[in-house]
């Protein structure tokens, strides 16, 4: 469904493939062009994320309230087959989490997370995604903290993601993160001079021990835009209140 955050109406896509992400921005961009509406796009892949702003006129939002209906009514048509819902839906019926079950896909897991403080410190959350290893996403979740800072956010996203992946009966996972500091520590490269980073750094290390085996890997934050989205969702959603 839609979410209201300050930057207007939001909703993530998820595609099986592709061509079906192609074909349904173009068809977005058509119904755009039809009532002469801007809107904020952006695209990663099999991830569309759609923002349709109001201006606080009545019938300007009347008009997005329309965009967005229109939007989501090529999810009904013959042109986007077997499409996925809102990926937040899939966290309720569990039916990635239920294939995976059968296949024993679990074990094998591939962890996306992230964290941020607007203010650092200041207002913060986590997010976390999990992939299987044929990239399906098994959960996905964005937490807020209260006031912290970003490394403690990047931190305690990991600890979240590590916790659920073990509750989901991983032995292997891969850990990839946009922080290249959390990833040289937990990898041993970087010492940890902040203090107030030691109890969840020690907390993590103790979760770690559990698994088979943990890999940590530094990604672009571009390659992180899921588990960003996550984190930006829980705070525009916290602060719109």
């Amino acid at each position: 469904m839609w979410q209201e955050t300050k930057r207007g109406l939001f909703k993530q896509f998820v595609f099986n493939d592709i061509d079906q992400t192609r074909l349904f921005i173009g068809e977005s961009l058509k119904i755009a062009k039809k009532w002469q509406y801007y809107f904020r796009l952006e695209v990663e892949y099999k991830m569309v994320q759609i923002w349709l702003t109001n201006n606080g006129k009545i019938e300007q939002n009347q008009i997005t309230q329309q965009i967005a209906e229109s939007i989501d009514a090529l999810l009904d048509t013959e042109l986007i087959k077997n499409y996925d819902d809102d990926i937040n839906s899939k966290l309720d019926p569990n039916s990635n989490l239920n294939k995976n079950k059968e296949n024993n896909n679990l074990k094998y897991l591939k962890l996306y997370t992230d964290g941020g403080s607007r203010g650092n410190p200041g207002p913060s959350s986590s997010g976390y995604v999990i992939f299987d290893q044929n990239d399906n996403i098994i959960e996905q979740k964005g937490v807020y903290l209260g006031v912290t800072t970003n490394n403690q956010a990047e931190y305690t996203a990991l600890k979240l993601g590590l916790e659920r992946c073990l509750s989901l009966g991983s032995i292997n996972v891969d850990v990839f993160m946009d922080s290249l500091l959390v990833v040289n520590q937990m990898n041993g490269i970087f010492k940890i001079r902040n203090r107030d980073l030691w109890p969840i750094h020690d907390n993590i290390k103790k979760i770690i021990t559990k698994f088979k085996k943990v890999k940590f890997q530094h990604v672009p934050r571009e390659l992180n835009k899921l588990a960003d989205a996550e984190v930006n969702k829980a705070l525009d959603s916290k602060l719109s209140i």
